[in-house]
């Protein structure tokens, strides 16, 4: 059964898609191999079949325009993916809903056991931004914000735009006096896991609420579905901030803060400042890892990143060549598709890794 997509695109989305599906589609065409599959996903037998898959918003975008694009590459093949967060999308794996999951985080300690002791590969995909992105008119230049100031507004201790230390990030700036809106998410996300943890990595003796894929905010917060619902609270109510990924905040038309990051730099968020992490990332033998948090001095601090996770071992030889052909287009030839995106290429040492994995997919 086919997953079904609902999801509002802007104008200026579908334009930045439909170009990068154009650039991937010609780069595909001029390209040949003669393996069963490789890096840039196409394969001298064509396949026939059905991929569904859901999870991470954050990878939505990006997964629509390759999706599209890879038709040029495998046209007898049909690849479905419905958003609904990271934690759908781990437990529609699990439950054999579907044929892959994207996810923002490693599968948790408390998930494991819905897995059946099965083997989950992961594949990262890309690296990305999540903005501060927030609702405020009249400021003479963008805001400035720091890991201890982030963790006390979203944690409902700083409560008015005008307060001393939102202040003094932001010196000569004349602020508003009127009350913060907290914008968060209602689903089990990726992106609020990896918000969490830049805020437990980056100011540790400030951030009580820990890091999670749900997390228990103030009772004032407004909660939307994936990062699109609580970009659309941001740009819906004045005075409001929330934690958004870049394609969507970008897509939304909102106004983000540069973060300080760990060399005391206020860097403002981007594919190049995202970019910038991947020489500092540290890689465990399953290609987990995070982003947060880096030491590159250009670094964008609160840039996380995503993975497609797949079953090591499938139910027949059709699955398996297919699922090697679509995640080796989006680990090889569809990241071209990423900077317009607004997404950050992976670092072409951890590129290689996901594409050495691909042959322990087995049906």
């Amino acid at each position: 059964m086919q997953l079904l997509r609902i999801r509002r695109v802007t104008t200026a989305g579908v334009a930045l898609v439909a170009t990068a599906v154009l650039a991937a589609a010609c780069s595909s065409s001029s390209s040949t191999t003669t393996s069963g599959s490789s890096s840039s996903g196409s394969s001298s037998s064509n396949l026939s079949g059905t991929l569904n898959a859901s999870g991470s918003t954050f990878q939505l975008t990006y997964q629509e325009a390759a999706i599209a694009a890879f038709k040029s590459v495998q046209p007898g093949m049909t690849v479905n993916y419905g958003g609904g967060g990271s934690g759908k999308g781990r437990t529609d794996l699990a439950s054999g809903v579907t044929n892959f999951a994207g996810s923002d985080s490693p599968i948790p300690a408390a998930e494991q056991a819905n897995f059946k002791g099965k083997t989950v590969l992961y594949f990262p995909v890309f690296l990305g931004p999540i903005t501060l992105s927030y609702n405020l008119s009249g400021l003479s230049k963008p805001l400035q914000l720091s890991a201890p100031v982030i963790a006390n507004i979203f944690q409902g201790k700083i409560t008015t735009w005008n307060n001393s230390a939102i202040a003094a990030d932001n010196p000569g700036v004349k602020l508003p006096s009127g009350p913060i809106t907290l914008a968060v998410r209602s689903d089990s996300s990726g992106t609020t896991q990896n918000f969490s943890l830049f805020l437990m990595t980056a100011a540790p003796s400030v951030w009580t609420l820990g890091s999670s894929s749900t997390i228990n905010w103030p009772k004032t917060a407004r909660a939307g579905a994936g990062n699109g619902g609580v970009a659309s609270i941001i740009k819906s109510t004045p005075g409001a901030i929330g934690y958004v990924d870049y394609a969507d905040a970008k897509a939304s038309g909102l106004t983000f803060a540069s973060v300080k990051n760990s060399s005391g730099n206020y860097i403002a968020p981007s594919p190049a400042s995202a970019s910038a992490v991947g020489s500092t990332i540290t890689v465990a033998p399953d290609l987990t890892f995070h982003a947060v948090w880096s030491s590159a001095p250009q670094a964008y601090p609160v840039t996380y990143q995503s993975w497609v996770l797949v079953y090591e071992k499938q139910p027949n030889a059709n699955d398996a060549a297919m699922l090697k052909a679509y995640i080796g287009y989006l680990i090889g030839a569809g990241q071209s598709l990423l900077p317009s995106l607004g997404y950050a290429k992976l670092p072409s040492s951890l590129q290689q890794m996901a594409q050495a994995q691909l042959s322990k997919i087995s049906g």
